[in-house]
């Protein structure tokens, strides 16, 4: 749920006992983002990095650990020790539809993390290429109908919000259309973009620049409500199927058992930090929406997804890709 950032309500909602002083941090920080150098979620983690490094007067970096979804950058920091200089900006996939996807996973994402904050939303915008005969939902899905089991999307891989987005397309409008995962999100958008794959809910922090660069063509996007950088484009839910809703999003986590006071001073500064109006700004322009809610309700909501996800990814047949 989004919510109106209020820097000292954030801070009455810490634990006052947990504000007891630390020497935190004591050497670099390191902030894993479980994914490519490249796009809106890897520019915020940095962004974000900075302000920690300029308040704390110690160095924080952001280093990029892709792999499966994820979860390769998640188990790494399960596995770390559990003192604050290890976190990771994570996905959502990692910490809810990966229980489902990987029956190995390395990691329990309820047992093994200590949620921060929720940093931010990342809705997707259904993109087609540019030639197309598409410009609407309503226009996608009569042709997927014409053409039952040929229409193909694209999606950074089994599990992702834009893996979901795209079965749960399906699913509302009763159409047959192909899932292509993919490892690098790069290929898939250069393979929208070139047309051997028709179709993709691609993530906001990646899509948008392509979209305005003309090189796809947007048709809607997945949240409930339309995108504040780009409110021209119509939601599916607004565009015949209510209630539609498949986003991603970004939060900050440490590994279980990391210190109370650690953990309070990393709630405490993420909510300065994301109150700041060049923050706030980065965000919106690279097509995301602020959350900003408790560690409580962060993991709260991770527990609620694990399970309403897992019956999605089930029903879709989703395998590890």
């Amino acid at each position: 749920m989004h919510v109106k950032l209020n820097l000292a309500l954030l801070l009455l909602w810490l634990p006052m006992a947990a504000l007891a002083q630390t020497s935190y941090p004591e050497k670099l920080v390191r902030i894993v983002y479980p994914f490519p150098p490249s796009g809106g979620g890897d520019a915020s983690a940095r962004a974000i990095a900075q302000k920690f490094s300029e308040a704390w007067g110690k160095p924080v970096i952001v280093e990029n650990m892709p792999g499966a979804a994820g979860t390769v950058g998640a188990e790494r920091v399960a596995k770390s020790t559990p003192d604050g200089h290890t976190l990771i900006f994570s996905g959502d996939a990692a910490m809810t539809t990966g229980v489902t996807i990987y029956p190995k996973l390395g990691y329990d994402p309820v047992r093994d993390f200590a949620p921060i904050m929720l940093i931010m939303e990342t809705p997707n915008i259904l993109v087609v290429h540019p030639s197309m005969p598409v410009k609407s939902v309503k226009d996608l899905v009569a042709l997927a109908k014409s053409r039952p089991g040929e229409i193909t999307y694209a999606s950074t891989g089994a599990g992702t919000s834009q893996h979901l987005g795209g079965a749960l397309l399906a699913k509302r409008a009763g159409i047959d259309i192909s899932h292509v995962p993919y490892k690098d999100g790069a290929q898939a958008l250069s393979d929208v973009m070139g047309g051997r794959i028709t179709m993709t809910f691609g993530n906001t922090l990646f899509m948008l620049p392509q979209v305005r660069a003309g090189k796809v063509r947007a048709v809607a996007v997945s949240s409930r409500k339309r995108l504040s950088a780009a409110p021209e484009f119509p939601t599916v839910s607004e565009s015949g199927y209510p209630g539609f809703h498949a986003v991603a999003w970004f939060g900050l986590l440490a590994p279980a058992a990391t210190p109370a006071a650690v953990l309070a001073k990393l709630q405490q500064e993420s909510a300065r930090v994301i109150a700041l109006p060049d923050i706030r700004q980065r965000i919106i322009d690279n097509g995301g929406e602020i959350v900003g809610i408790t560690a409580a309700e962060f993991a709260a909501q991770i527990k609620t997804e694990i399970a309403a996800k897992g019956d999605l990814v089930r029903a879709a047949g989703a395998k590890a890709n």
